[in-house]
């Protein structure tokens, strides 16, 4: 009997990782979700990522919390590049719709189905204007800013659920760095910056 708690005890703290390494991982996941924001807006925005126990409905944690209406999120560690976003609060509902429904197994274009037929069911919402920052990079950051990361690519894109063509005079495809109207037409038109 005794040997096998002792068993059980090894197995238990086998899977865990001390605190430190923990506060560690989660402080890195905050700095790096933070260089997509605009830095007026830094301090002040709420920091969803990986490990920990999921938000309500999500597939996130949530890392820190914010006082303004910025909400970013930290790098997957799944993926190969680095890539983190920042977007308005009033987006978050589309947003957590997504990432459920891609942790699903669902492609793109079943995404964007399902996403249309929540905000047609009345759901989910879309606000009338929003803006969503995104950074990424073919390497990841070293501790301490963007300035050593090889590869870097930053977007803007302002949402305008709804918006045209005609009605922006924007074009509808990339033209030479010049913002352009993405998903004209749809809930989550949007406009394209890169910097």
């Amino acid at each position: 009997m005794r040997r096998s708690i002792w068993i059980l005890i090894l197995i238990l703290l086998s899977g865990s990782v001390p605190v430190g390494a923990q506060q560690a991982g989660r402080e890195s996941q905050i700095e790096g979700a933070l260089l997509a924001a605009p830095e007026s807006l830094r301090e002040g925005a709420a920091v969803l990522g990986f490990g920990g126990t999921p938000r309500a409905d999500d597939v996130l944690t949530l890392l820190r919390a914010g006082t303004n209406e910025l909400v970013c999120l930290a790098d997957d560690p799944d993926r190969e590049d680095f890539h983190v976003a920042c977007y308005h609060s009033s987006l978050d509902p589309f947003m957590r719709l997504g990432r459920l429904l891609r942790a699903d197994g669902l492609d793109r274009a079943e995404v964007l189905e399902a996403r249309y037929a929540a905000l047609e069911a009345g759901e989910i919402s879309m606000p009338p204007a929003a803006t969503l920052y995104s950074l990424t990079a073919d390497s990841r950051p070293a501790p301490g800013g963007e300035q050593e990361v090889e590869g870097l690519r930053r977007l803007t894109a302002v949402y305008l659920p709804n918006a045209t063509l005609e009605e922006t005079g924007l074009p509808g495809r990339p033209a030479g760095g010049q913002p352009w109207l993405m998903q004209p037409g749809t809930p989550w038109a949007h406009i394209m910056i890169s910097h």
